[in-house]
């Protein structure tokens, strides 16, 4: 099970990580990794996964000074990852997180303001904006399956990740985790929505009774459920070298968390880690749809 710290602080009453007060701006960079496999077994990819730079720019239409035409970019820049797993048998829940996928992209680049430094009003609008881009997707699901009796029933999983600067928010229903690797400690940031996830929590179960419970892929919030979406929120303030890691449970379920870990700290280039990740979970039968998606931040001061 993953290892408990006390950074970045958990506030168990929001299920929000507090960020670190009084910084100064930072110039963040980030170097990506990702793959995904449809893995030995399943006939098709249902896992779905989106990187994606999101920067400012001018283009100059008319000026009485050199440079007409030209276009001119912001040196702030944001970033987005998501990953869907989607479920519902056959090409449905392909469909699901295909749809989700797109969603919460248009909704970033038409609606969401990404750029806004975040302090005060400017933060609760922007956590307002990315729970609204998750109802968006659970909408769009769930009128596809409406119109076409084929994809009846389908949902998906959604981990979505935002930064600007050192600011990262996390929006998430579901059992594909994220995770932050700092100072070579992995620490788990989301909750799984599952059955045997809420039975732990009750004191019903042990963890290792829970990897051999036949509800164990009983997921219990998602994307176009019966009973509605709930957007589970974090927040934390990025440091230099924290590398995140969103994947489903393709990976988590064959692969202990101690071996995630040992990949992540003797592997630091993300494209390398995720190959590696993946063909772990290969090797360990490839029962399920694999995705893995490896950020590594790098914060100048």
């Amino acid at each position: 099970m993953p290892h408990q710290d006390s950074s970045p602080t958990l506030d168990d009453s929001s299920g929000e990580h507090q960020a670190i007060d009084d910084r100064d701006p930072h110039r963040v960079g980030i170097k990506f990794g990702a793959l995904t496999d449809t893995g030995k077994v399943r006939g098709n990819n249902e896992d779905q996964f989106l990187i994606a730079r999101l920067s400012k720019s001018m283009q100059v239409c008319k000026t009485s000074l050199p440079g007409e035409g030209k276009t001119q970019f912001s040196e702030e820049e944001g970033y987005l990852i998501v990953v869907a797993d989607g479920m519902g048998g056959a090409a449905a829940g392909e469909c699901a997180s295909a749809l989700a996928v797109g969603s919460v992209e248009a909704f970033v680049l038409n609606t969401l303001k990404w750029f806004l430094h975040l302090s005060g009003h400017d933060e609760d609008s922007l956590l307002a904006e990315l729970r609204q881009s998750l109802e968006r997707a659970d909408r769009t699901v769930i009128e596809r399956a409406r119109s076409n009796p084929a994809l009846h029933g389908m949902g998906t999983t959604l981990t979505m990740a935002y930064s600007v600067a050192t600011d990262l928010f996390i929006v998430h229903p579901g059992d594909s985790p994220a995770y932050l690797f700092r100072d070579g400690d992995l620490k788990q940031l989301t909750s799984d929505h599952t059955l045997v996830q809420s039975l732990i929590d009750a004191g019903a179960i042990s963890p290792e009774d829970a990897k051999r419970h036949k509800g164990r892929n009983v997921v219990t919030n998602v994307i176009a459920s019966r009973e509605g979406v709930f957007a589970e929120v974090h927040k934390l303030a990025l440091l230099e070298d924290d590398t995140l890691l969103f994947c489903t449970d393709g990976l988590t379920e064959p692969v202990s968390y101690d071996a995630i870990a040992q990949v992540l700290e003797h592997h630091p280039d993300p494209e390398y880690a995720c190959t590696r990740l993946v063909d772990l979970a290969l090797s360990r039968g490839g029962h399920d749809n694999v995705t893995a998606v490896v950020a590594r931040y790098q914060v100048d001061t």
